[in-house]
């Protein structure tokens, strides 16, 4: 039976390199697919990876209706034997409804890819009706690491190269150093403390408490 898949994890995990990869197995056995993404660090209509990989893609826009489109695409006469999901943290609820639609109606794979929480650590609403619809939910095994070496959990937003905690959920940037908006992945405990890789070599840590004791 056709299934819906999500794939997590925080940013630097090598999302976008599995879904590359997945789509890239598909292909190399005759299989014809359709790939979608949202909000690409590279651009509209394009799924990249921080490895140098690329493959066009169609964008999902607010109120793309993804069932529509595929049963559009299948009357036409294409062939669709899987669905790929890239960013799909960003897609709407209904998407990700339709996304289920698509699995148990037309019997068609899809597996998507995307982050769970935002740089408040709260889910994304196309993270959260995945996890509520999904028929496997597998965190990526690919660890990204906080700059002390411990495993990244959290997702953070910086501003030159200082961590902030308020601003609209969706800001598309990347983990990079020398932007001005960017994002890094930290663990817990300096998610919590604010404690950026910057913040770190200055010898700068939060008095913000953690709100529990050591």
């Amino acid at each position: 039976m056709a299934e819906l898949i999500y794939y997590c994890g925080t940013m630097d995990s090598g999302k976008s390199t599995l879904a590359l990869q997945t789509a890239h197995n598909h292909q190399s056995r005759g299989r014809s697919g359709v790939i979608f993404t949202n909000k690409d660090r590279a651009g509209s209509g394009v799924i990249s990876s921080r490895l140098g990989l690329s493959s066009p893609a169609i964008e999902v826009s607010p109120g793309l209706d993804l069932h529509r489109h595929v049963i559009d695409q299948l009357s036409a006469g294409d062939r669709i034997d899987y669905i790929i999901c890239d960013e799909a943290q960003f897609y709407e609820r209904v998407q990700i409804e339709q996304l289920a639609k698509i699995v148990d109606g037309l019997g068609i794979d899809v597996f998507a890819f995307g982050i769970l929480t935002d740089f408040q650590t709260r889910l994304f609403p196309g993270s959260s009706r995945l996890i509520e619809l999904a028929d496997r939910v597998h965190a990526l095994q690919v660890e990204a690491l906080c700059w002390c070496g411990s495993r990244a959990t959290h997702n953070a937003r910086t501003k030159d190269g200082v961590m902030v905690v308020e601003g609209e959920q969706v800001v598309v940037g990347d983990v990079t150093t020398g932007a001005q908006i960017a994002y890094e992945v930290l663990c817990r405990r300096h998610h919590m403390r604010h404690v950026t890789a910057r913040a770190s070599r200055a010898g700068h840590t939060s008095s913000q408490p953690l709100p529990f004791k050591e």
